[in-house]
């Protein structure tokens, strides 16, 4: 039976392999050895900044989902309440059609919001198989699938971080050595601060960029739960990656939380903690954000705040006047003889007699 999982990550591990040899000729060309741990490291370091560089349009797919699953989210609510204690499969049906149906109308999904991370896993998956295959190809005298040659292989296997810890040797394996108290702590620092610095990216997204609004909703309360889960899972997991996936899964963390910060700082969520804050530093310089959400003079902004407010009165005194509803009974009152407005009727004395006195 055909490996499967290699057959689909064969091309991933060509690509991943391509960017490694590259980043690792640079290096050797500027003068570091082609064996040395520092050699391979920053190489790996390099494989982050192409992946999360090609990243950055998924990125700003991400972003703009994330706004408007917030900005749906009163309207998610609505359909679930009308739906709420509904357990028949009709209502079920009906339900999530309307959900989908909302998604449509504003052209996003819950998947959108995932996207850089499920783009991330294969090839973090790829890593990590050409991680493995180096220990066994290199006792072979085998190289990997795509330009990591035998000879690469061989050096990338034998160098040693701080001449100390394999690229390919993971928390496992390093504890069954005899001198392996060092590497252990290497591998402990480094996956202490890769699930820190997942743990304070995601605080940084629910604690200062998320409106009053969205705190109320379920995916709120999902991104909470998420806050904990992932790096229980990463304490976990963490255990049996290799020290070159740490040392990018850390890498990528740190690209990830710079990002974030950027994104927060410069394009917060409207409503949020995060964009009062930069209001109050704009509005320091003299400056505010116009209807358009470009950064004006703050004299621009009071201008078109008034011209808004002028066009808003001049719409209002061009409505119609509505009018006041009025009952039955006044109504009929009102179409009755001229004995509803409370005047008596006129009499004219006929010709030849007298006017009464």
């Amino acid at each position: 039976m055909p490996d499967l999982i290699g057959i689909v990550l064969w091309p991933l591990k060509w690509a991943v392999e391509l960017v490694l040899v590259g980043w690792h000729a640079l290096f050797t060309a500027v003068g570091l050895a082609p064996a040395a741990g520092l050699t391979w490291v920053l190489s790996i370091i390099g494989l982050v900044l192409v992946v999360r560089a090609a990243l950055i349009p998924l990125f700003v797919r991400q972003i703009k989902s994330q706004r408007k699953m917030m900005e749906i989210a009163p309207e998610l609510r609505k359909v679930q309440e009308k739906y709420r204690g509904k357990k028949d499969q009709l209502s079920r049906e009906a339900m999530s059609r309307e959900t989908m149906a909302l998604y449509k109308k504003h052209g996003t999904t819950p998947v959108s919001s995932c996207l850089p991370l499920l783009v991330q896993m294969p090839i973090f998956f790829a890593l990590f198989s050409v991680l493995n295959d180096v220990a066994k190809h290199a006792t072979s005298g085998l190289g990997g699938v795509g330009l990591l040659t035998p000879e690469l292989t061989r050096e990338f296997y034998d160098a040693r971080l701080f001449d100390v810890a394999s690229m390919h040797v993971n928390l496992v394996t390093a504890w069954g050595q005899s001198d392996g108290q060092i590497t252990v702590a290497i591998l402990l620092t480094l996956v202490v601060l890769m699930i820190a610095s997942q743990f304070f990216t995601q605080l940084q997204i629910i604690s200062k960029n998320l409106s009053p609004e969205a705190k109320t909703g379920q995916a709120y309360q999902m991104q909470k739960i998420m806050l904990y889960i992932l790096p229980l899972a990463f304490i976990f997991s963490g255990v049996f990656f290799p020290l070159g996936v740490v040392i990018y899964w850390f890498v990528s963390n740190l690209w990830t939380m710079v990002q974030q910060f950027v994104v927060i700082r410069e394009m917060p969520t409207p409503g949020s903690d995060a964009a009062k804050a930069r209001e109050e530093r704009l509005a320091r310089k003299g400056k505010a954000i116009d209807s358009s959400g470009k950064v004006v003079p703050i004299e621009k902004y009071e201008a078109e705040q008034q011209r808004l407010f002028e066009e808003a009165e001049r719409a209002r005194a061009a409505q119609p006047k509505r009018q006041q509803p009025v009952g039955k009974q006044r109504a009929k009152k009102q179409q009755q003889s001229p004995k509803a407005s409370g005047t008596a009727p006129r009499t004219t004395a006929k010709p030849g007699t007298d006017s009464p006195s």
